[in-house]
């Protein structure tokens, strides 16, 4: 671990992690206390902004030591290996889906998890998830991140150079989308959910906060940005009440403000996220409460975030379905949800023991080895 890691960055990977669980059990009362419920955007958001701030400060520094080269393998290799955990997991998650299926009487967990177009074309199904065509529920973010990531290399070297150049032009193709409505074929004549033409702009805006983090430091555009997230989210409390909201919302503001498209990423989903990362940078220090136990957990699945989000992907279903065994009792839903951030931490905190454990034995080994040896390693 590099002494300059902004441990902020791992705290907040892992939060989205636990929302990004719980948003996806049906009728999880915890859901209530995440992100989408106080403004326009979502876990999803937070996590791709920050997989780009981190992608670019882990492969932005072996491209300055070592040459865009030899960062482009270490990417690509990232890239494959998001693509090989992509597919086992896929496999993972139908045989789960289909054993839940069996026993659970009060819905179709395979046509909620949109496994159907499998079980009535399983050939094509097969071909169409090796090309990410084909995406289950819950699975959507993975795809996204490994064509971002797959496409780092094509922009590191000017991103490194001219951060704002590429900010410009990512934010051009955004319009384009928004205007044309640009996507990816997906199965069965579909569109990707994540856009990735769409989203690419806050991986790439979150690249450019890595290299850049202190561009913009001006009072005015905190308070401006602070306003709007107090807007935001009386906007979004207002649809737990629809008398409410409709005697907040005036109709023409209505009709321009939905649907709040979340395939494309509405607008008005991106302000409210650059809004909501730019004051939380501002206000939200490294200091002594990242030393806390709870913020020790969090930061510790932030740091371990792929395995955490496999984990959090077969967790959901097997959640959902001992909510439906026990008739979605308020006690299970609360206590499965619960029981998947524990199992969450208990993972984290073993692969970071194991981490720990090897490092003696990597060190002992390359002592071991001649001088020129060690300086090639």
């Amino acid at each position: 671990m590099t002494q300059d890691r902004d441990h902020r960055i791992d705290f907040f990977r892992g939060l989205a992690l636990i929302f990004i669980f719980w948003d996806h059990i049906p009728q999880n009362p915890w859901a209530n206390l995440t992100l989408r419920n106080v403004g326009f955007s979502d876990a999803a958001e937070l996590f791709v902004f920050l997989a780009g701030y981190a992608a670019v400060m882990a492969y932005g520094k072996i491209a300055r030591r070592d040459g865009w080269l030899v960062a482009s393998v270490h990417i690509l290799r990232r890239a494959w290996v998001l693509y090989v955990v992509h597919i086992f997991l896929l496999a993972v998650l139908m045989g789960i889906i289909f054993v839940a299926n069996s026993h659970v009487e009060t819905r179709d967990m395979v046509q909620a998890m949109n496994l159907g177009y499998f079980l009535g074309n399983p050939q094509q199904a097969l071909v169409d998830e090796l090309l990410l065509r084909f995406k289950p529920n819950l699975m959507d973010p993975l795809p996204l991140y490994i064509v971002l990531l797959a496409g780092l290399p094509l922009i590191l070297p000017l991103l490194l150079r001219r951060p704002a150049w590429v900010v410009a032009t990512s934010l051009l193709l955004y319009g384009l989308v928004q205007w044309q409505g640009w996507n990816i074929p997906a199965h069965d004549n579909g569109l990707w959910y994540f856009n990735p033409l769409a989203w690419q702009v806050l991986f790439v805006i979150g690249g450019a906060a890595a290299l850049r983090p202190d561009a913009l430091r001006s009072q005015a555009l905190f308070v401006a940005a602070a306003g709007f997230l107090v807007i935001s989210a009386v906007v979004a409390l207002s649809w737990k009440w629809p008398t409410m909201h409709d005697a907040l919302m005036p109709q023409a503001v209505g009709e321009w403000l939905y649907p709040i498209d979340k395939t494309n990423l509405a607008p008005v989903r991106l302000l409210h996220f650059l809004a909501l990362a730019y004051c939380s940078a501002r206000l939200v220090s490294q200091g002594g409460w990242l030393q806390h136990w709870l913020s020790r957990q969090i930061t510790t699945m932030g740091r371990h975030s792929l395995e955490i989000f496999c984990l959090g992907v077969v967790l959901a279903p097997l959640a959902d379905m001992a909510n439906a065994l026990a008739n979605d009792s308020f006690a299970s839903q609360c206590t499965t949800a619960l029981v998947g951030v524990a199992l969450m931490t208990a993972l984290s905190q073993w692969l970071a023991l194991s981490k720990r454990l090897r490092q003696p034995v990597t060190a002992a080994a390359n002592q071991a080895l001649p001088a020129n040896f060690r300086r090639a390693a």
